[in-house]
């Protein structure tokens, strides 16, 4: 299983609703994308502030394997998200930090 995390630096003008709708566009990815075994998103609570670098906000998916991750990649829809989600950061996808990890 394959772990994606997704680190964002939102910018201050970004509300909870448009965060939430990003956020339900991504978990309807599901529908879309067999292998997707899970979604979560959360708020970091981390008090090690100038560690945290502002990335306040983060989410994460949970593929079957290395190519469920891989389709979701390329997936259109997906890219269509990434691209809203980097328009709603600091800084462009200076404010995205991605890590996938093997679970």
């Amino acid at each position: 299983m394959i772990r994606h995390l997704v680190h964002l630096r939102f910018r201050g003008d970004v509300d909870a609703a448009t965060k939430q709708a990003l956020y339900d566009r991504l978990d309807g990815l599901a529908d879309r994308i067999d292998g997707i075994e899970d979604f979560q998103h959360r708020q970091n609570v981390s008090v090690e502030t100038p560690l945290v670098r502002g990335f306040l906000d983060m989410f994460w998916f949970d593929f079957r394997d290395a190519e469920v991750r891989d389709a979701y990649l390329v997936d259109e829809v997906h890219q269509a998200i990434g691209a809203d989600i980097v328009a709603c950061v600091e800084g462009g996808a200076e404010g995205v930090f991605v890590c996938d990890i093997e679970l």
